[in-house]
């Protein structure tokens, strides 16, 4: 008989094995592959984690509490990301990972359910050096843990009809020999400080500020955001201003990424990444900002 069990859950795999197997020739890409994965299963057993499978270049592990699932997943990241050997024509090797945490079948030691399902699926919405978790993780981290992820989007996840929100783990954040960010930000050293400063949003006659008091301003098509923009090509979600460390930064959480002009001609494009906003400028969100268009944010950054 089975064992009911709420569990974290997380895949992770290595982004782009074929093209490692076809540059590097099947033994040596064997090594590679064979090497990242022994990287994630020792990440995994460091944090209290138990690796169900391993196909390929992937695993399935479970973790009892968020966190510990965090901690391993980080953790992957990191040392995937300093082995200086793990490279391929020059590019370093990339994994990527998904988590949930829900209610398993645990049963001749594998997992069944929907949860892992959903973990699973989460895996396919990260990118490469990406963690991406769903809300039931966030909603059970540490205040620690939970300072550092963003929502990304809301999306309905294939063989589900519901909307899910999307959670990005920042782990670069972390230091690379501590398990927590707080561990990281509560070093000891002095943090310069720096005089107030704020940024000041125009939108359709409407001026709203980014400063100490007002730190994070989200954007979007849906009535919720603090901004509400209306269009084709804007998400429910879009995008978020936020002053972090003295440094107004742009967060696009969009399908079709956010466009930022400044009053010098410089010309960027975010998507589903972050961008620091100097000076001032235009922005627009799903295409490039038009001057005369109703549906761009101006920008400007004061001291």
């Amino acid at each position: 008989m089975g064992k009911d069990i709420e569990l974290a859950i997380l895949f992770a795999d290595v982004v782009g094995s074929t093209r490692i197997y076809e540059v590097m020739g099947d033994l040596l890409a064997r090594d590679m592959v064979l090497t990242c994965v022994e990287i994630m299963r020792s990440a995994t057993e460091q944090n209290h984690g138990t690796v169900i499978k391993t196909i390929g270049d992937e695993i399935m592990a479970t973790f009892p509490t968020a966190n510990d699932a965090l901690n391993a997943a980080s953790r992957m990241q990191h040392d995937i990301n300093s082995r200086s050997e793990l490279k391929v024509e020059g590019q370093a090797v990339a994994i990527r990972i998904g988590g949930h945490f829900g209610p398993v079948v645990l049963e001749n030691r594998d997992i069944f359910g929907a949860a892992v399902h959903t973990a699973n699926r989460m895996t396919s919405q990260a990118k490469a050096g990406q963690i991406m978790v769903t809300s039931a993780v966030v909603q059970r981290l540490a205040p620690e843990w939970r300072s550092a992820v963003r929502q990304i989007d809301v999306a309905t996840l294939k063989g589900k009809s519901n909307e899910d929100e999307l959670f990005e783990v920042l782990w670069q954040k972390e230091d690379a020999t501590s398990m927590l960010p707080a561990i990281a930000l509560g070093s000891g050293v002095a943090r310069e400080r720096q005089r107030p400063r704020r940024l000041r949003i125009r939108f359709q006659g409407r001026e709203v500020l980014v400063d100490d008091a007002n730190p994070t301003l989200a954007i979007g098509r849906a009535e919720e955001n603090d901004v509400v923009v209306k269009g084709n090509l804007i998400s429910r979600l879009h995008a978020r201003i936020e002053l972090n460390r003295n440094k107004f930064v742009l967060v696009d959480q969009s399908t079709n990424g956010t466009f930022v002009t400044t009053h010098e001609g410089e010309e960027s494009f975010v998507r589903r990444d972050t961008a620091q906003l100097k000076g001032e400028g235009l922005i627009g969100f799903g295409r490039a900002p038009e001057s005369g268009s109703s549906l761009i944010l101006r920008y400007i950054c004061e001291e």
